[in-house]
């Protein structure tokens, strides 16, 4: 019996061979639609969530890349990546709101339920003061008996200390809790806070802001409308906050993007969010595990990042998830519409909870950043260089906004009954390209220490 000839699968160099969804993306049906909205996006156009939702679903991971990157260098056209010296500090993990994909908080009568010293907390602020670190992240949990009169004096210690550490404190959510079971309105809440020195606040708990997925995964917790309402209400008082996405678990690719069209939508309006984050769900060991998709690929993470950085048109940063995408994912994700690589985080305690831990020393985090062909900058919780060892012509003007009252120059600010907003100033410059100094090799052998 005659052998069947054997073929050759493999492309030659001068074929015009491309991956499957490449080619569809090309050459499909959705070809002549992405093809003019990609043109759009090349010309500084707005796009609207139809056509943002085409691009998830349809673009080419290249194609999403592309338009992703030149997106980022709009906004951020120096060669750098900034970054922050922080930690996170959760000082209690009892809460009464039992999301099923938090593997982090106790029932408040469980033995695993903790609560740190004051002396704890403070111990913990002064090893990050000393290593040159400018923000602890605080948050707990939705505790049935702490009220914001013990953050208030935790915030006003810290920044009576520590006026170089910013408290990047608290959540929406946790905001929203208070005004319950304190029985006043979130202004007030919102007000005593920054009276005693807090000085902005984390977008955490925003999950998927979409009721029908919230109803599912977070039931308890505040609605998505509130979430919004209380981020406003903060802008309007003069603080800036951060946004975030929590998605692969229940929601569908159009979820995903009225999420980031309820984000622009407030950003229109207040000019407050100084940037997004976004990470899927970490599912292993999580109370209701059983309810979750596996893992999502980091394929859907660069597709779900690039995505935000082309739509999210008015929010100037964007930053990487390293703790849950790993180091490597993160220096690619720079290519898809990240400029930020968030804190170093001498601690962390949620995600690792789910058994997710990618912590980094920080001479590694840089090297990363520096084999990825951009300068590492330290930043402040604002976004203004707070690193000594760069040097450029502007340099005063790049270490701008360098507290939250030089931050609150957006269009919320100045709008409540109480603002921290300053008299105006002259206008800033924009950061010039940087000259890498030194390698701050004393600071970055200390912070190894610690995580270690």
């Amino acid at each position: 019996m005659q052998a069947k000839a054997q073929t050759n699968s493999t492309p030659s160099p001068s074929s015009s061979w491309r991956p499957r969804a490449a080619t569809a993306a090309r050459l499909g049906p959705h070809a002549t639609e992405l093809a003019r909205i990609a043109d759009k996006v090349r010309a500084n156009e707005r796009i609207d969530a139809v056509e943002a939702l085409a691009l998830h679903e349809h673009a080419d991971i290249v194609l999403l890349g592309e338009l992703a990157n030149l997106v980022r260098q709009r906004h951020n056209p120096n060669p750098v990546v900034t970054y922050i010296v922080d930690r996170n500090i959760n000082p209690y993990n009892a809460c009464i709101t039992d999301c099923g994909f938090c593997a982090f908080y106790a029932k408040p009568k469980s033995d695993r339920t903790y609560e740190l010293k004051r002396e704890e907390i403070m111990d913990k602020v002064l090893e990050t003061a000393e290593l040159g670190g400018r923000q602890v992240l605080m948050q707990g949990g939705h505790h049935p008996t702490i009220k914001s009169d013990w953050w208030c004096d935790l915030i006003q210690e810290i920044d009576s200390r520590f006026p170089q550490i910013n408290c990047h404190t608290l959540s929406a959510p946790e905001l929203e809790h208070f005004e319950r079971i304190e029985r006043r309105p979130v202004e007030e809440i919102i007000r005593d806070l920054a009276l005693a020195g807090w000085g902005s606040l984390p977008g955490g708990g925003a999950e998927m802001l979409v009721e029908r997925v919230r109803k599912i995964i977070a039931p308890k917790k505040t609605t998505t409308d509130r979430w919004l309402d209380v981020h406003r209400k903060v802008h309007e008082a003069g603080l800036r906050s951060s946004a975030t996405m929590m998605f692969g678990n229940v929601e569908t690719a159009a979820e995903r993007i009225e999420h980031l069209l309820r984000l622009r939508d407030l950003q229109d309006e207040t000019g407050g969010l100084t940037a997004f984050a976004c990470w899927n769900t970490q599912p292993d060991g999580v109370p209701e595990a059983h309810l979750y998709p596996k893992k999502s690929t980091p394929a859907l993470y660069l597709r779900t990042q690039a995505t935000a950085r082309i739509f999210l048109d008015n929010v100037q940063h964007m930053q990487t998830s390293y703790v849950t995408q790993g180091i490597k994912m993160a220096q690619i994700s720079l290519r898809f519409g990240c400029d930020d690589f968030g804190g170093t985080m001498l601690e962390e305690n949620v995600v690792s909870a789910a058994g997710c831990s990618n912590l980094q020393a920080i001479d590694d985090l840089e090297r990363v950043i520096e084999r990825a062909s951009y300068t590492p900058i330290q930043r402040n919780s604002w976004y203004g260089i707070a690193d000594e060892r760069y040097d450029a012509p502007a340099i005063d003007a790049a270490r701008w906004p360098n507290s939250r009252e030089e931050a609150a120059h957006h269009q919320a600010a100045g709008r409540a009954s109480f603002s921290i907003v300053p008299e105006p100033t002259e206008s800033h410059t924009v950061f010039p390209e940087a000259a890498r100094r030194g390698p701050g090799a004393a600071l970055s052998k200390k912070i190894s220490e610690v995580q270690a």
